[in-house]
């Protein structure tokens, strides 16, 4: 295949014309759009370390007063797609977020969607469309977009969740805002969404002629994701990943509309080749520790520890444990892909 010209073949004053009129010539720029075999990326295998982050995030809650802050976040920022961006990957926005005993971060709802897990303390909570939605360590707590929520802690210590968001892809669609609005009224039993919906499989009977609302469950407690992967373990072969979907439980398919999650168990002394997928991931240790491989960069991970993985990545898992399980927990933008009709799973690599 012959090589591309370049925009220096061109006669100068041509391309100050084009300038001018505020257009360009594809065909310069055509491979750096459109490369063969595999994307351009700048997304870095990039780990960030919780017992690096905790002290200044603990700082934050010293020196920021929650009323100053509205959500008192550090965003973890990918260094190959720049700082000023605040992305983790492409698609997907992370941020740990505090909250202390007696505050309050207020109502509001979003264009982006989003969600929270929690990393440590207990008495925190979210509600979120009426529902009071307690939040424990692993747990899973969405808040879709145009939903209205807002945080609070009635407990005592820190309060500390993982925000994930598709906040750079609906900014970059110049789509994003928030509104706000005073306080809800709880108005929705305790566990009402874990009690209705909380057993895969049977789903309450006069749902089945209801209309289908797009969140009907909101939590997902991390105690019961672990058990079920445990269960999971105990019949999976070695060499195939313990790994479950989080999905809305009365279609089974993803919670939410561009990011998916799920959860993996490294069984121990268990390295993991993942299949290489066209996705974008963040993994988030919630038990456990060990070593990975993205694309060739050993990153070594321990509890609360977030990792990035650009798409099409090469990911090995290794649990540092011969005794005890790991878990992760995985955002990526697959839900996105597939809607697009751009997502592959590259059967060659797996192992």
């Amino acid at each position: 295949m012959s090589a591309l010209g370049t925009i220096e073949d061109l006669p100068k004053e041509y391309v100050d014309d084009l300038v001018a009129q505020n257009t360009l010539p594809l065909w310069p720029s055509l491979r750096a759009m459109l490369p063969h075999g595999i994307p351009s990326r700048k997304t870095q295998a990039t780990v960030w370390h919780y017992s690096d982050l905790r002290p200044n995030l603990m700082r934050a809650g010293e020196l920021t007063p929650i009323e100053k802050a509205e959500r008192r976040v550090l965003v973890l920022c990918n260094p190959g797609l720049g700082l000023d961006n605040m992305k983790a990957t492409p698609t997907i926005y992370i941020g740990m977020q505090l909250i202390l005993p007696g505050e309050v971060a207020p109502n509001h709802k979003h264009t982006p969607s989003a969600v929270r897990v929690v990393v440590e303390g207990s008495g925190g909570f979210t509600v979120v469309g009426g529902e009071k939605l307690p939040m424990e360590k692993g747990d899973l707590i969405l808040t879709p977009p145009g939903l209205w929520h807002e945080h609070g802690h009635e407990g005592t210590g820190p309060v500390v969740w993982m925000d994930a968001l598709d906040l750079p892809l609906v900014y970059g669609m110049e789509a994003s805002f928030s509104t706000e609005s005073p306080s809800q009224t709880i108005d929705k039993p305790s566990e009402y969404g874990i009690t209705r919906l909380g057993l895969g499989g049977v789903v309450p009977y006069d749902s089945l002629d209801a209309p289908r609302v797009p969140y009907p469950m909101l939590r997902f407690p991390w105690k019961t994701v672990r058990a079920n992967l445990r269960g999971l373990a105990g019949v999976t072969p070695k060499g195939k990943p313990v790994q479950l979907a989080y999905v809305n439980p009365e279609t089974g398919r993803e919670c939410l509309p561009t990011l998916g999650f799920s959860a993996i168990q490294l069984r121990p002394g268990e390295e993991l080749t993942l299949p290489r997928r066209s996705a974008s991931a963040v993994l988030h240790v919630v038990e456990g520790f060990g070593s990975a491989q993205i694309d060739g960069a050993g990153l070594k991970f321990g509890e609360s520890d977030t990792m990035a993985v650009p798409t099409h990545a090469r990911v090995t898992l290794a649990n540092g444990s011969s005794t005890n399980s790991t878990y992760l927990f995985v955002v990526d933008d697959a839900p996105l892909q597939r809607k697009m009709g751009i997502y592959q799973v590259f059967s060659e690599d797996i192992k």
